[in-house]
C-alpha cells in the first residue's frame, strides 16, 4: 500500500509573516479577495491586521463574517451566495478552524457546484476540481486547518457535526504568524493548544500512522508540551512554539486521520456547542487509557516527548501511565476542566454515542470500539 502526503504549496512562518500575503497575491495574479473572518476577530481588530496589508498594497477585498464558532450549513450557503455576488477570485481565511472550514466549504462548492447541497460533502466527496484558492491565516494555535485536507460543518437540524475529507480543499498558502495569535485570551489559548496536542497524539497512534507522520507527531508533542504553558501566559516564546507545533501536528494527522477523541468531541460540539478544544482536552486522557492496549510501545515515546524523566527504566504499564499523567497535568496546568459533569446529560448519551460511532474519525482509532463502549467512556467522565 502506498502512503500519501498532501501539504500546502507554500507556507510562511514567523513574526510578521502576514506581510508576505501581498506578494503572494500579486505573484499569483489574484484580483479580489473574499475575506472570511468571524465577528469577534473583526470587532477586536485582528482581521484588520491582514486587511491593512491588502489596503497598503492597493488590493481589493470584501469581508464575509457570517461565521459561527461551530460553522453551520447556513453559514456555508450564505457564504456561497455572497461569494458569487462579490466578484472575488480567491479567499483569505482569517481565524481558527471555524473561518478556515467555512472558507474551504465555500471554495469547494464554488468550483464544484454539483455539491451545492452541503451535506453531500460529508466523508470523502468525489469532487473533481480544486477549490477556489485559499490563503489561510490562523489566529489560534490548535486546529491546523491551514495545512489539513479536512473541514467540519455543523448540521443544526440533525444536531450533528460532519467531517469532510478532500485533497482539493487544502489552502494553497498558509501564513503562520504568531503575532496574529497574541490577542487570544487564556482560555482559548489553552483549549486550542490541547486540541493541537490531541491531533499529535491521536495522529501518532492512529491505524494509518507510519514513519513520516510519526516524525511530525512526536516533534509536535515535544514542541506543544514545552510551549503551551508559556502561550497561555502570552510569552513570545510560547506563542511562537505553539504556532509551529500545531502546524507540524497538522502536517501529520491530515494525512493519516484521528480517532474517537475527535469523534466524541464532535458529538459534544454538535449537541451542546462545547468548544472543540475543551471537549478534546477532557476526553484525551480517558481515551488514551482505553486505547493503551493497542498502542505497542508508542506511549513510551509520547512520555519522552512530553519531558517525562526515567522513561527507559519504566515497564510498559508504567510508561503508559506516565504518558497519560503528563497529559492530565498539562491540561490541569492550563485550566481545562477534568470531567464532563457540567456538560453531558444522561438522556443524551444514546444519541451522543451513536453520532460519535458514525463519525468519520472513528475508524482510525487504534482500538476497535462499539456504540456501547463509547457510551461508557462518556459516562465515566460524568
Amino acid at each position: 500500500m502506498a502512503n500519501r502526503i498532501v501539504l500546502n504549496e507554500t507556507s510562511y512562518h514567523g513574526a510578521g509573516a502576514i506581510k508576505e500575503i501581498a506578494n503572494e497575491v500579486k505573484t499569483r495574479g489574484f484580483a479580489k479577495a473574499f475575506v472570511c473572518s468571524d465577528p469577534d476577530l473583526i470587532k477586536f481588530g485582528v482581521t484588520k491586521k491582514v486587511t491593512d496589508v491588502l489596503d497598503e498594497a492597493g488590493l481589493a477585498y470584501e469581508v464575509y463574517s457570517n461565521i459561527k464558532p461551530n460553522p453551520t450549513i447556513e453559514n456555508v450557503q450564505t457564504g456561497v451566495a455572497t461569494f458569487k455576488a462579490s466578484g472575488a477570485d480567491y479567499l483569505i481565511a482569517i481565524g481558527g478552524g471555524s473561518s478556515m472550514d467555512t472558507a474551504k466549504a465555500i471554495g469547494i462548492i464554488i468550483n464544484n457546484p454539483e455539491f451545492e447541497d452541503v451535506r453531500s460533502l460529508e466523508g470523502v466527496a468525489p469532487t473533481k476540481k480544486p477549490c477556489v484558492p485559499i490563503i489561510a491565516v490562523p489566529t489560534t494555535a490548535g486546529t491546523a486547518a491551514e495545512v489539513t485536507i479536512n473541514y467540519v460543518i455543523t448540521d443544526v437540524e440533525k444536531k450533528r457535526k460532519f467531517v469532510c475529507v478532500d485533497t482539493h480543499d487544502i489552502p494553497v498558502v498558509a501564513v503562520i504568524d504568531p503575532e496574529m495569535m497574541a490577542s487570544m485570551p487564556k482560555g482559548l489559548t489553552a483549549s486550542t493548544g490541547m486540541d493541537a496536542l490531541t491531533h499529535a497524539i491521536e495522529g501518532y497512534i492512529t491505524k494509518g500512522a507510519w514513519e513520516m507522520t510519526d516524525m511530525f507527531h512526536l516533534k509536535a508533542i515535544e514542541i506543544i508540551s514545552k510551549s503551551l504553558r508559556g502561550a497561555v501566559e502570552n510569552t513570545p516564546e510560547g506563542r511562537e512554539g505553539m504556532a509551529l507545533g500545531q502546524y507540524i501536528a497538522g502536517m501529520g494527522f491530515s494525512n493519516v486521520g484521528l480517532g474517537i477523541v475527535h469523534s466524541m468531541a464532535h458529538s459534544l460540539g454538535a449537541v451542546y456547542d462545547t468548544p472543540h478544544g475543551v471537549a478534546n482536552a477532557i476526553l484525551l486522557p480517558t481515551i488514551m487509557e482505553y486505547n493503551a492496549p493497542c498502542t505497542g510501545d508508542k506511549y513510551k515515546y509520547i512520555a519522552k516527548a512530553m519531558g517525562v524523566e526515567g522513561v527507559d527504566e519504566m515497564s510498559q504499564e508504567e510508561y503508559r501511565k506516565a504518558a497519560v499523567d503528563a497529559v492530565k497535568k498539562l491540561s490541569a496546568d492550563v485550566g481545562i476542566p477534568a470531567d464532563l459533569k457540567a456538560i453531558v446529560k444522561e438522556e443524551d448519551l444514546d444519541f451522543l454515542s451513536e453520532s460519535a460511532y458514525a463519525d468519520a474519525c472513528r475508524p482510525g482509532n487504534p482500538r476497535d470500539t462499539s456504540v456501547e463502549e463509547i457510551k461508557e467512556l462518556y459516562r465515566s467522565l460524568m
